[in-house]
């Protein structure tokens, strides 16, 4: 197991080292390869070129490729220097640069919002494994019941509808129509109760889509696994229908579900975006948006890696649990 960690955390640190590099390719050296002129965007159109040439100088545009990609890398985990025009500027680490707008340093801001984005996530992730994997259950253990009908009209409905229309629609019944719940968000350091209820509805609009995803994976699965020999035969050594669907069925299960967790929970940070801006919540949505239109590269750039990181480190998580549950992984 021990060895099987280690395979596991060295592959996860290289491919931290190629996200990075990619990641600054993308947003540094191919719009300076397509003729763009990123001081210029930093500084505006109208700026005269001392202040363009100055800006340059302290971003480092003018050097050559490999130390801008050292030099952001090295920014990452140790800081960086910013110098030019007789200022000096320590970044520490870990740096992200600034933006261009606004012109704070990108890495307090990711941290003062990501919280929200991360509890968000978080919290439909356990909804909809919950009750997603119930659900599916239920329906292979019923299956052709009405319970199993039912609960597969409304997976075909959370598969299909957005979460923009899902959440409106939600706000509008339990918020302002029966007033059961107050989606206003409160921080968790004011009141737990005000940013539990204030929570409620953005986890469930962005469970509800996963959940039924989950639903219907898990109903097929376990349709599948049933059929086995290896049920059948357990069953026929007598064992209780409880003990073969949690010990056998359950188990097996379990294996492609883990691949679809690993996968999901890096898009589910796009979701919570897009859950964010429906329910006006102080995460990574609408500083997102704000700087995708004002073209602010650096904290576009944070946000990639930090979404990046956060799908790197859910399938390290998936790994780890493919161990725990399937000992045969550990020898791959």
């Amino acid at each position: 197991m021990l060895a099987y960690l280690i395979r596991r955390l060295l592959a996860a640190a290289v491919m931290l080292v190629v996200i990075i590099v990619v990641v600054f390719s993308i947003f540094f050296l191919i719009p300076k390869w397509a003729g763009v002129d990123i001081a210029t965007s930093f500084v505006g159109k109208q700026a005269d070129p001392a202040s363009v040439e100055g800006v340059r100088e302290k971003l480092g545009l003018a050097d050559p490729i490999y130390a801008q990609v050292w030099e952001f890398f090295k920014g990452i985990f140790v800081g960086r220097t910013y110098s030019g025009g007789g200022d000096v500027t320590q970044c520490a680490a870990p740096c992200f640069g600034y933006s261009f707008r606004s012109e704070q340093a990108v890495w307090p801001v990711l941290t003062d919002r990501f919280p929200v984005t991360l509890g968000l996530a978080l919290g439909a992730a356990v909804l909809w494994l919950v009750f997603g994997v119930a659900a599916g259950v239920l329906s292979a253990l019923k299956r052709g019941s009405i319970w199993d009908r039912g609960a597969m009209v409304v997976a075909l409905s959370g598969v299909s509808l957005p979460i923009y229309f899902t959440g409106m629609l939600a706000a509008a019944i339990f918020d302002f129509g029966l007033h059961w719940i107050d989606a206003q968000y409160v921080p968790l350091d004011e009141s737990f109760t005000g940013w539990f209820g204030g929570m409620l509805l953005p986890w469930v609009t962005l469970a509800f889509l996963y959940a039924a995803m989950y639903a219907r994976i898990t109903r097929a699965t376990m349709l599948e696994i049933l059929g086995e020999d290896y049920i059948r035969t357990a069953r026929a050594k007598g064992l209780r229908e409880p003990v073969v669907i949690r010990k056998h069925a359950m188990r097996s299960t379990m294996t492609p579900l883990l691949t679809m967790l690993g996968m999901d929970l890096g898009a589910l940070i796009g979701g919570a975006i897009l859950t964010e801006t429906t329910f006006n919540l102080p995460g990574l949505g609408a500083k997102v948006l704000d700087a995708i239109h004002n073209q602010d590269l650096p904290f576009i750039l944070g946000v990639t890696l930090i979404t990046s990181l956060a799908v790197l480190v859910a399938n390290l998580v998936v790994d780890i649990l493919y161990a725990v549950i399937d000992p045969r992984v550990r020898l791959a």
